[in-house]
């Protein structure tokens, strides 16, 4: 029997998810549904030091987790993720990148193109 996320918000989360991959023919958002669909033990962290190292700038990431602020991050990205530490956040201001959550990311580029899932 497959059980979903118990949390309200992430339960809407995940069927907005959904229905942006359906509606607008984008396999990238059932696939983070799925992925924050899992056990709360399973979901991913990344820290921001990570994606400094492997992003060139200019990129948009996306994290099906929770964004820590752990590293050093030099190059102006856009990053959404499930959720982030207000460390996080203010690191990626300090280096000019942008965050979003999940369902802004959706909202301004319905089709997924061009975002890379790190986890």
């Amino acid at each position: 029997m497959k059980r979903g996320p118990e949390s309200k918000p992430t339960q809407e989360l995940a069927v907005f998810l959904e229905k942006a991959s359906k509606k607008n023919g984008a396999p990238i958002w059932m696939a983070v549904a799925e992925k924050i669909s899992g056990p709360r033990r399973r979901r991913v962290t990344v820290n921001i030091g990570k994606i400094g190292k492997i992003v060139n700038g200019g990129e948009t990431i996306l994290v099906p987790g929770k964004l820590l602020s752990g590293g050093v991050i030099s190059k102006p990205v856009t990053i959404a993720s499930f959720s982030a530490s207000k460390a996080a956040v203010d690191k990626l201001a300090k280096a000019g990148g942008k965050y979003l959550t999940l369902r802004k990311l959706v909202e301004a580029n319905p089709k997924g193109s061009k975002v890379v899932i790190i986890q």
